[in-house]
């Protein structure tokens, strides 16, 4: 029986993005931390890949607009107090929900959703960082597979000395992500890429090492986590390796040989990004750290993935603070 000071949280997760599966783990992830929270009672709702929203026990339930669950089968209708859009790729991160829930007037969990928007499409988020002198990656934006488009590329591929990353600016979890470093295969490269969505861009690949920090907010301060690291034996941290039960990439909470110059900037321009980016409650800012050790920006996820091996939720509880009192905290701020 609910007690009158618990408060109805929806944990709305699956959609039809290629990361379906990946987000009913994070969920699972969310649903465990939550359920170690006496005041909250978790209501689960999956987008199913034919569209349909349904429960824990498979019935269909409709999301009203006026901010509850409406449950066909039993005709049962849950008032909410708060939401949790454990969605990765869209309709979760590319602004979709998050614009759903302010017209509902629903309090929920990450950016808003312009910060989304911004957030999810790589192109848009790598200007706003150039505008506001943040350093990352060199780059170009790609709107056309044309003629044109491809003298440009192989204009670009050559100055970055034949080794370029080439991605659809709106996917995530390197979908859509090429490494490309023949001239043979730069043009089929493009127009796969461009399969996954209307912006391509292309990126100098920079070698060095993967790192990335939480960014998180609890108890009215943001908190920069100390960098962790990707060790990739691959070389390339692709959907498949991000994801495999066999993968040998390595993921340390706290990146090693670091100098403390370097962990402050790191920080400082994490911090910066958060701030100016207009993010909230949560986000994974990916770095590169170049081989003369300058760390650049590489790419802003607004809902990182909660599964087993993902660095987020690890390098918050590095910090000190349990990920059940994090949500309990932005969950009674509002």
């Amino acid at each position: 029986m609910m007690t009158t000071t618990q408060k109805n949280i929806l944990l709305i997760c699956g959609g039809g993005s290629s990361e379906h599966d990946i987000s009913l783990i994070s969920a699972k992830y969310f649903e465990s931390k939550l359920n170690l929270i006496d005041e909250v009672k978790t209501h689960y709702l999956c987008i199913e890949k034919d569209g349909r929203r349904t429960n824990h026990n498979g019935e269909d339930c409709e999301l009203r607009k006026a901010g509850e669950i409406f449950n066909r089968s039993t005709q049962e209708v849950i008032p909410l107090d708060y939401a949790i859009p454990c969605i990765h790729g869209p309709p979760g991160e590319n602004g979709q929900i998050q614009a759903v829930f302010e017209m509902m007037g629903l309090p929920f969990l990450g950016a808003g959703s312009e910060a989304s928007i911004l957030c999810f499409n790589k192109a848009s988020t790598k200007i706003w960082l150039d505008h506001t002198g943040i350093a990352n990656s060199p780059y170009q934006v790609f709107t056309n597979d044309n003629e044109a488009s491809q003298k440009e590329l192989s204009s670009f591929f050559s100055k970055h000395n034949g080794d370029i990353f080439l991605k659809a600016a709106h996917q995530g979890s390197s979908v859509g992500c090429y490494h490309v470093t023949n001239l043979q295969e730069l043009s089929s490269k493009m127009t796969e890429a461009f399969k996954y969505g209307p912006v391509v861009l292309a990126e100098k690949t920079i070698k060095g090492r993967e790192l990335e920090v939480a960014a998180f907010e609890f108890q009215n301060e943001v908190h920069i986590s100390a960098p962790g690291e990707i060790k990739c034996p691959d070389g390339f941290y692709d959907y498949k390796e991000k994801y495999a039960e066999d993968s040998k990439t390595q993921t340390l909470v706290e990146a090693p040989g670091l100098t403390d110059q370097q962990i402050l900037k790191i920080r400082s321009m994490a911090a910066e990004a958060f701030k100016i980016l207009r993010l909230k409650d949560l986000a994974r800012i990916d770095f590169f750290l170049d081989q003369e050790g300058t760390p650049l920006i590489n790419e802003i996820n607004t809902f990182p993935g909660h599964t087993p091996i993902s660095m987020f939720p690890m390098m918050m509880e590095n910090m000190g603070v349990k990920y059940q009192n994090f949500l309990k905290d932005r969950i009674f701020s509002h």
